[in-house]
């Protein structure tokens, strides 16, 4: 299979790698910035280095937080009056080598509602878009870590032979399987663990994923290359879903760079905090959540003597409509932490609305950095696939109000190549 002739602006790895290098180089630079979550520590290094730059995010007003916080590119110019690398460098960082997106395809390989059974409404445009980026097809496909297949049954019209799923949970191997029955769809779903070291794959297939998290998206770039796939489509989501507490790069180029960049798993979660596709009702949920450990936050200070953050862990939806008293009961007992019998409750839940508003104004400046990190993230993967074999395109298969996890490795094996020898941790 070839790709289109003039489908990329990457010519070879050294591209990719010189993108890489220069987002590896400035995340390193500007670590300050990103590393430390304000969640976490009340008042940023970087606030009291630029204590301008500081007031002019707290004169912000919600809404313009909001603004801002969806429009990166505008929020960086804000912001480089203190960080000049912002307007040299910014915009040509997160710009991606191409567009993968088909407009013109996508409602034609979107399956049709009545039967999208099952299938939310964003899954399916989703599906349909993904699809649509990657047609033609050559290759039955082999569908990883698919739930109920939906991406399998909307790629079916488009693949030759029957496209195989893996999947872990019985439960949705059932539905999946019942649903491939049900509307005649030549697709068959088997319970597998993706992370076992005995796992076979069909041979000529093309392994696809949309949105598989952490390290089942990473097992599918490892394991498919090994097994010489011939092409492998994958949209990476959730990089901080992985056993190793700082994440090595896949490529041996990007591994073996002096200066490379060893996130934790709590810095690799700052790029996927997007939700722009969040429901309203949740959006508020999420707020009061917030608020709430934040209130907390400033309690546990206080009654432990320890200026240092606590985590909780997730709270039992219940809470929420138990209120801010009880939230904090809860929360202390998960510490064993006793709370003093006289608390002033209303003062530390309007504690925990006002860090809430310094947080949000806060994270304006790290959440410059979202992008960048995952495009180092997935650039690693690129250059990994071509050190495996590979031909590969990088670039966003929908828009970003469809889901923020937009972007799209497509790689075609090249015959006669021979992969470069890793050793994968």
């Amino acid at each position: 299979m070839t790709l289109p002739p003039a489908a990329s602006l990457h010519h070879g790895a050294e591209s990719f790698y010189q993108h890489w290098q220069q987002l590896n180089d400035w995340l390193v630079q500007h670590s300050e910035f990103w590393q430390p979550a304000p969640f976490m520590t009340p008042e940023p290094a970087w606030a009291r280095r630029y204590p301008e730059l500081a007031a002019m995010l707290a004169e912000l007003t919600d809404g313009e937080c909001q603004q801002l916080d969806g429009s990166p590119v505008e929020l960086a110019a804000r912001v480089a009056p203190w960080l000049p690398s912002l307007a040299r460098y910014y915009a040509d960082m997160v710009q991606l080598p191409e567009q993968l997106l088909a407009p013109e395809k996508a409602s034609e390989a979107t399956l049709p509602e009545i039967r999208a059974t099952d299938m939310p409404g964003r899954k399916r445009l989703q599906s349909g878009a993904f699809t649509a980026a990657l047609i033609p097809l050559e290759h039955p496909a082999l569908d990883w870590c698919c739930g109920k297949g939906h991406l399998s049954r909307t790629l079916a019209p488009f693949c030759p032979g029957e496209i195989q799923g893996f999947e872990w949970n019985p439960e949705l191997v059932r539905d999946g399987n019942r649903l491939a029955q049900q509307f005649g769809d030549p697709v068959s779903i088997r319970c597998q663990d993706v992370m076992r070291a005995d796992l076979s794959l069909p041979s000529r297939h093309h392994g696809v994923a949309l949105h598989a998290c952490g390290d089942l998206h990473r097992q599918l770039l490892k394991r498919g290359s090994e097994a010489g796939l011939p092409r492998l489509s994958v949209s990476p989501c959730c990089y901080h879903l992985t056993e190793m507490e700082h994440y090595r790069p896949l490529s041996q180029r990007a591994a073996n760079y002096q200066k490379a960049l060893q996130p934790s798993r709590n810095d690799l979660r700052l790029a996927v905090q997007e939700t722009v596709t969040a429901p309203a009702r949740v959006r508020e949920q999420t707020r009061l959540v917030s608020q709430w450990r934040l209130g907390f936050d400033g309690l546990q200070r206080q009654v432990r003597g320890r200026d240092e953050y606590l985590p909780v862990p997730s709270n039992p939806p219940r809470l929420l409509n138990e209120g801010f008293p009880d939230f904090c009961r809860w929360a202390a007992a998960k510490k064993q932490l006793r709370l003093p019998d006289t608390v002033d409750f209303d003062h530390w839940q309007a504690f925990g609305e006002q860090r809430l508003a310094e947080v949000r104004r806060h994270e304006l400046v790290r959440h410059l950095f979202r992008r960048p990190l995952e495009l180092w993230m997935v650039l690693d993967y690129a250059l990994f696939l071509e050190e495996q074999g590979y031909r590969v395109r990088l670039g966003h298969f929908c828009d970003r109000s469809l889901t923020p996890r937009n972007l799209l490795l497509d790689a075609v094996r090249v015959s006669g190549t021979q992969p470069v020898q890793h050793n994968h941790p």
